[in-house]
Parts: C-alpha cells; structure tokens; sequence
C-alpha cells in the first residue's frame, strides 16, 4: 500500500530543476515523491543533417551499460522517478522568456550546475525575484558559487579524495580507496533538499525568498563529523583501522564465519556481556585484557583472535539465528544477496512499475513513510515527454510551439 497522492506533503508544490547527473537530481527525486510537481528542465541538443536531435538531454540518459531504448538508461531511472521533462535551451531569448513565465508560477527554481553558471543563466534570486519575490533558488554545485573556485568542475570522487575519505578507507597499509557508492552525490542531493525545504517553509511565511546554497565539498567536509572535531580539538587524526572496525568501540568489526564474513558491534557495554554470554564463552568476561572497553581497545589483535577461532566454528546463518535482535550484527552480503533480501519485500524497499519499454521495472521505492505508508512511484520521463503540456499551460499554441521546436528553443 502506498501513501494517497492526495495526502502527499508536498502536493502543490511546484519545482523546476536546471540539473543532471547524480547529486541534483537524487536531491529533487525527493521532492517528487513527496507530491510536488518536479519539472526537469534538459538541454534539447541540436537538429542533425537527417533534423533528429543529438546530444540532448540529462547526460545520465547516456551512462550505460544498461538502455530501456536508445538514449534511455536504466541509471537514469535512478535519479529521476514521479518527474516531468521539459527540453528548453536557456542561452536563447526565446528559453529565457520560458524560463521566467514558468518561474512566476513555480515555488522553487533549483540546479546543480557548475558555481559560475546559475546567474549567467537566470536561475539565481537576483534574476528572478522581480517575477515571484516569494521563489527559492536553490543552487548544488561542486565547489559553491562565491569564491575562485566556481568555474571548476567537479564530482564526486574528487570530493572523496580531498576530503579525506580515500584515506581513511581499506585496511590498513594499502591503497587510497574510494567508497564503493558515489555517497557524497547522495549526501549532498539530500542536504540540497533540507535546504531548499527550510527556505520554502519561510518563504511560504514571509512571502520573500532566496537563494540558499551547498556544494559537494562542503558536504563531504562537513560528513567526517566527529573525527574532524578530534583532529581539530586534540590533533587526533583518525586512522584505519584492520576490518573496518570502529576506531574506539571494540569489538565492533568484521568476524569470518564458517561461511562468510558478518559484522558484529558492540558499541555499548551490555552488548559485549550478552555476546559473550550467548556464544558460551562467558569465561571472556573475567578475562583482565577485555575487563572494559579500554582494555579490549588495548588488546584487540588477541579479542579478535579469540572470536575469530569461535566465529568459525558455525556457519554465518547460526550466529545470525543466535544473535539478531540481541546483538547488533549483520551478514556482509554480497550487493546481490542484499537486493534479493527478502526482507526487502517485507517492508517494501523494492517495487515494481511500468515504464513504455518495460513494464514490470524494478525499483527501490523512498525510505520515507507517510502514515506508515511509502509514497507512490511512476517511471522518470522519456526526453521532452511534457513539453507540449507545459508549453500549453504557459499560454502557447500548437503552432508557437511547433515553432520553438523547428528552432531548437525545445
């Protein structure tokens, strides 16, 4: 069951969103699944000798290796579920106009573009206060749009790379490693949206907006939290540590199992006695070198040791049955074991929609709930499938509009 459109928290709300490939769009896919009408403005491309266009669009309609149709990627789908298309080239006249007509009737104008290009092209408080005082700018770009690096480009990976993440990840004496998943889009697309939604709710009660601003770097500094605070305040700078375990709790880590790998944490007290307990080595308890978290910290090659020679006596599924609900562990699944989980289905993280190439598309739907209900889904847009609609909505006619196409304005 999902949430009923008509009690969506955004139902009502309009967006349109300059933006492409990953942090952006995750950010306003958000919104969409709230209920708010999200108008994904794309660049048409330009009209080939045989008058098809190329080179239009989100540029994530191209990543492959997977295509519903040519040009339509599944990646796409990832970003960009319950929104509209709208192909318009904002360097013309004519995609200006446009742009301004849909921002009087609009609450929010967002991108993700490079820092220098939101006031080159209107998308900014400034340009656009005077046809809707009460509009949010929301602006995502790699560096911010205020200091000497606005006209760099920039991704992800860059981010994890000065921030510190790649330093801080694998097992100790190896490599710089990067994440296994761009986090930093994602953690930056959703600070975008708690952003914007704090500027819409003052706009909303004064009747003034603004612009309001993050950038890639920023988020990734502002995520190493707590050990940023220890190296700023104590010069402890945190280092990796065997397993991926957590730097101070213990044992918190990987352990092999007779069959695989899990990761058991015990970050408070009462987990380290009831893992003992429950193993049958409550003997580990009286044990000096593990009398406290400290002392376990301490001696952790020995603790591992030990539970290592226990863990591996069982298969992973028997810890799992002995353990869950008392001690926090978890199986580390493969990334197809862990979409296949069943427990998925269970609470309704997985979902399947129709999309006109393929009519059984499999989802992951929103990890928000409404009422105890997840928000509904339908298919992102094919490339322009709205700009007839939204044109007409703006007052052009079939022929005006024929026109703007015949032009490449959209």
């Amino acid at each position: 069951m999902h949430c009923p459109p008509d009690r969506l928290p955004l139902k009502g709300f309009r967006v349109i969103s300059a933006e492409q490939y990953g942090a952006g769009p995750y950010g306003t896919m958000f919104l969409a699944q709230m209920g708010a009408e999200v108008i994904k403005i794309e660049p048409p491309g330009t009209p080939g000798p045989d008058g098809k266009r190329r080179g239009g669009g989100d540029t994530a309609r191209a990543v492959g290796p997977h295509f519903l149709r040519p040009g339509e990627s599944t990646y796409f789908q990832s970003f960009n579920l319950n929104k509209r298309s709208l192909t318009l080239d904002m360097r013309t006249d004519e995609g200006q106009a446009i742009l301004r007509k849909l921002a009087a009737s609009v609450d929010v104008v967002a991108n993700n573009m490079r820092g220098d290009l939101p006031a080159r092209l209107g998308l900014d408080y400034a340009s656009l206060k005077d046809v809707n005082p009460a509009l949010v700018c929301a602006h995502l770009s790699a560096y911010g749009r205020d200091n000497e690096r606005a006209k760099w480009p920039g991704y992800d990976y860059l981010m994890q790379a000065e921030a510190g993440y790649c330093q801080i990840t694998g097992e100790p004496g190896g490599d710089p490693q990067r994440m296994g998943l761009s986090m930093v889009d994602f953690m930056t697309g959703t600070i975008f949206c708690i952003g914007l939604l704090g500027a819409l709710v003052d706009a909303q009660r004064t009747g003034e907006g603004r612009d309001v601003d993050t950038d890639l770097l920023a988020a990734a500094i502002h995520q190493t939290s707590y050990p940023a605070l220890w190296y700023m305040n104590h010069g402890d700078e945190t280092q990796r540590t065997p397993r991926s375990a957590h730097p101070t709790a213990t044992p918190s880590q990987m352990f092999k199992a007779a069959d695989g790998w899990m990761f058991v944490m015990c970050q408070l007290p009462k987990f380290w006695d009831i893992l003992v307990t429950r193993m049958g080595r409550g003997d580990l308890k009286d044990d000096p070198r593990f009398a406290d978290n400290a002392d376990r910290l301490a001696n952790r090659e020995d603790l591992t040791r030990i539970l290592d020679e226990e863990f591996a006596r069982q298969p992973m599924a028997h810890w799992q049955e002995l353990l869950a609900g008392h001690v926090p562990v978890a199986p580390v699944y493969t990334l197809g074991d862990a979409l296949d989980n069943p427990w998925l289905r269970t609470v309704g993280m997985r979902e399947e929609i129709e999309h006109p190439d393929k009519p059984d598309l499999q989802i992951l739907a929103s990890p928000l709930k409404f009422d105890g209900k997840r928000p509904p889904n339908r298919a992102a847009p094919l490339l322009g499938a709205d700009n007839d609609s939204i044109l007409a909505d703006l007052g052009y006619d079939p022929e005006a509009i024929a026109d703007l196409r015949t032009r490449g304005v959209v």
